[in-house]
């Protein structure tokens, strides 16, 4: 079985051509942008770009996705040029991929197989590494037929009734659904446990941030920085995978929680959206989405609405979100950030490498979170050092004034903390 699942980490460097497909239905689809990323996916996962090709179509070819002809030119094509495997930049449906490994004669790969290949080599946790193999056996469940040219019948024996024995085609069927059964069941555990691990969050009434965007758009770089986690960050595609969750205390000594999650992607595979349920949930579950937009990017408009559609399709598209164009440093004038901040009235514009735009961030994500607060005004005697030292842990304190036989201060205090400072209290405010 484990056979039939294989990872970049263990293929040699191999030769790939690269196919696209413009379809006359979708103009709105850029081909060559696509190609540009299917290209970074390839590399990503260790390939050689040999070349590519593509064909405009009404609609994709039942047999052979791109018209035949054009099919047998580019065979010739990669044969000359000893290309080892061909990536198409669509989905592929079975008999697709297996006529095209008759015309080609090697290896026909899609975008799915490919990010499904990346994904495996990326997954560190036991969370991840269930999540990607669930995603790849639901994707060769339907596609075992070409991985068996000999499929001939076992004969049954003593006591077994109905004479001929499962092929092995039918064997492989039976133990990939039996596999998915108990991959399914353990990631629902690890949804649970999450749900537990939430509900003592919730406890201290901390609120949830979610960094959501493009994959490479810088998220796990502004994460590092924000929270002084050590999150891997690689200018490459889905340099992390797992999801971490840091406590982000504020200039206004609130405390709320940063979730960096899994980056998105054009064209990102269903499967693989239902198989990340689990991690996604960090998404779903969040009181605000930062959505992380690499600004530099000349495609950055196009990345915002793939996020959005991933956000759509995870039922998440309602939530409150704030813009942070990142990467600003990248710029080579600053006019230009301002028109992004102009056009998307509630964003601001960072750089996570230099930590400029920071303050503004701060200031949003006080406002975007901050949670209903008693604003009272104390008087504290002075030895009692250990409450008003309690009060700047945990409150904000907005003014104050040590003179007189009491400190006066004006604080404002989460509600479910107020009974401790109760005797203290002179007026609401």
């Amino acid at each position: 079985m484990k056979a039939l699942v294989s990872t970049a980490a263990e293929k040699d460097t191999e030769r790939a051509f690269l196919v696209g497909a413009e379809f006359r239905t979708r103009p709105e689809d850029n081909l060559q942008d696509s190609l540009v990323e299917l290209a970074e996916l390839a590399r990503t996962a260790g390939a050689v770009i040999a070349g590519e090709g593509w064909q405009k179509l009404n609609s994709p070819n039942a047999a052979t996705f791109i018209g035949k002809g054009k099919a047998e030119e580019l065979a010739e094509i990669c044969k000359e040029a000893e290309v080892d495997t061909v990536i198409f930049d669509d989905e592929l449906s079975p008999a697709q991929t297996r006529n095209l490994e008759v015309l080609f004669d090697c290896k026909i790969l899609d975008r799915t197989t490919l990010i499904l290949d990346i994904f495996a080599g990326r997954a560190r946790t036991k969370e991840g590494k269930l999540q990607v193999e669930l995603a790849q056996l639901r994707y060769l469940l339907p596609r075992l037929t070409r991985y068996w040219t000999h499929l001939s019948r076992q004969r049954g024996g003593i006591g077994m009734r109905g004479g001929e024995g499962e092929s092995q085609l039918e064997m492989d069927r039976r133990k990939i659904g039996e596999r998915i059964d108990k991959l399914e069941r353990e990631l629902e555990m690890v949804r649970k446990q999450r749900t537990t691990q939430r509900r003592g969050r919730q406890r201290q009434q901390w609120p949830l941030a979610s960094l959501v965007g493009y994959t490479n758009a810088g998220k796990s770089t502004l994460f590092n920085a924000l929270t002084g986690a050590a999150v891997l960050q690689e200018d490459r595609l889905f340099a992390t995978l797992d999801p971490t969750t840091r406590r982000l205390c504020l200039p206004s000594n609130q405390n709320i929680l940063l979730s960096d999650t899994v980056g998105f992607i054009r064209k990102l595979p269903h499967r693989l959206v239902e198989a990340f349920k689990a991690t996604l949930e960090e998404v779903v579950e969040a009181d605000l989405l930062l959505h992380i937009v690499d600004v530099a990017h000349p495609n950055a408009e196009p990345h915002m609405e793939s996020v959005q559609s991933v956000l759509k399709e995870i039922h998440a598209d309602d939530k409150s979100m704030l813009l942070v164009f990142n990467k600003i440093d990248c710029l080579e004038s600053s006019e230009y950030a301002r028109q992004w901040l102009a056009r998307f009235p509630n964003s601001v514009a960072v750089s996570a490498k230099t930590g400029e735009g920071f303050d503004a961030l701060f200031g949003e994500l006080g406002t975007a979170l901050r949670p209903i607060r008693s604003f009272v005004e104390l008087a504290v005697p002075h030895h009692e050092s250990g409450v008003m030292a309690r009060l700047h842990e945990i409150g904000q304190v907005v003014e104050k004034d040590y003179n007189g036989e009491k400190a006066r201060l004006k604080v404002r205090i989460p509600p479910h903390l107020m009974s401790e400072f109760e005797r203290f209290v002179v007026a609401d405010k």
